[in-house]
């Protein structure tokens, strides 16, 4: 591990990121040279095009390396939301059927829930969107009970943005291919956190984005199982398979590829195992100092390694961020002129306003400290304790 991340030194604890990962100066170092010396295009037939087109390859067999997969089933694109939608869009537009049925559940990523709203109203679709439990959970049963022979597609992500809820997608696939439906699955947040191997889960489409792992944004893989057929959304040269026109940004490419190695070489390592600890540090040490008033949301296992979704009773999440600028975390509520409402997560596991409002994400990462760890949660109680004690309303 780098040492030190430059664009974290001196500045605010950083526990944000499952928003977004720092750029791993690695990273950056091996895309460089394709941003500036290997500048050709990889579909060209001259000299020019010989070591981007060498360099896509190579990305290809990393990214494919870290989740179990042959190259050529990987397909770039510009961002998870466009994975995503590349996914349950060109699976419906593929399908057969005379009305084609999604099911997903409710507290999917929007890339999701959002692209299974357009295709309801512009395409007639007929989605299901499936509960779940007071942990974020699907269950199983609930996902064969509303399978129908018009079920073209499933959509479950592998690990909730918000708890670190890693889904049995496993069993949820099994049920959805012993059906005949296709099953995709977003692994934006789990992809290099924890192990995953396509074959083993037995998904047919899976999404990695490039930001949640350490490489810039504009940059994501979407899994396609050799076999299955998609109807593209961008038309074009035929690029990436005809599924994605456009010719190839080789050094977002690349920085995706060297990303995908160095999560591989980590989890092989047991990195994530520290990452464990320190968020399990961090619990302890905010309930520690504030007896009775920390409660975790979402499970305590399965859940992502870095993941920690708390409320602290007495105090709104936005006021604590605002209390503690030398902290930087996401909260449970979104904010929309001024007025805050809870995380439609939290509310489908049954969280009541208070403690949804109360709600604090901090997600951990690769430069996460022990010292930054003990300093957040300092902080983080002193503001507590001391800050609004009113009743949330």
């Amino acid at each position: 591990m780098i040492p030190e991340h430059p664009g974290l030194r001196g500045r605010p604890v950083y526990l944000d990121h499952n928003a977004t990962t720092p750029v791993d100066p690695r990273v950056a170092e091996a895309m460089q040279p394709y941003l500036t010396e290997w500048f050709g295009n990889p579909s060209s037939t001259h000299a020019y095009a010989t070591e981007p087109r060498a360099a896509l390859a190579r990305a290809r067999r990393q990214v494919a390396e870290l989740i179990g997969s042959g190259a050529a089933e990987i397909v770039f694109t510009g961002s998870g939301s466009e994975a995503d939608n590349l996914a349950l869009s060109g699976a419906v537009l593929a399908a057969t059927t005379d009305r084609p049925h999604v099911i997903t559940q409710i507290t999917e990523h929007p890339a999701v829930l959002e692209t299974c709203r357009v295709l309801e109203r512009l395409h007639g679709v007929d989605v299901t969107r499936l509960p779940v439990d007071e942990d974020g959970l699907v269950d199983p049963a609930a996902l064969a009970a509303a399978l129908t022979e018009h079920t073209v597609l499933v959509s479950v992500m592998a690990a909730n943005n918000e708890t670190g809820a890693i889904q049995p997608i496993a069993e949820l696939a099994r049920v959805t291919r012993a059906h005949g439906a296709l099953f995709h699955c977003d692994a934006a947040q789990a992809a290099g956190k924890v192990p995953l191997h396509v074959d083993e889960l037995g998904v047919d489409l899976l999404t990695v984005v490039g930001h949640k792992m350490y490489a810039p944004k504009g940059i994501a893989a979407l899994y396609v199982r050799d076999g299955v057929t998609l109807e593209p959304l961008v038309h074009g040269g035929g690029q990436e398979r005809g599924l994605r026109a456009g010719t190839e940004n080789v050094a977002l490419a690349v920085a995706l590829g060297a990303a995908a190695e160095l999560a591989a070489r980590e989890l092989a390592g047991g990195g994530h195992d520290r990452i464990r600890a320190l968020r399990d540090r961090l619990h302890t040490e905010l309930t520690k100092a504030l007896p009775g008033r920390v409660h975790l949301n979402g499970p305590a296992e399965p859940r992502l390694p870095n993941t920690l979704n708390v409320s602290i009773d007495g105090i709104r999440g936005h006021e604590l961020l605002a209390a503690v600028p030398e902290v930087a975390f996401s909260t449970g509520s979104a904010c929309h002129s001024g007025d805050h409402t809870p995380s439609p997560v939290l509310h489908a596991m049954g969280l009541d306003d208070a403690r949804a409002l109360s709600a604090l994400r901090l997600s951990l990462g690769r430069w996460t400290t022990g010292e930054d760890i003990d300093l957040a949660a300092r902080l983080l109680a002193a503001a507590a304790a001391t800050g609004p004690t009113a009743q949330v309303r």
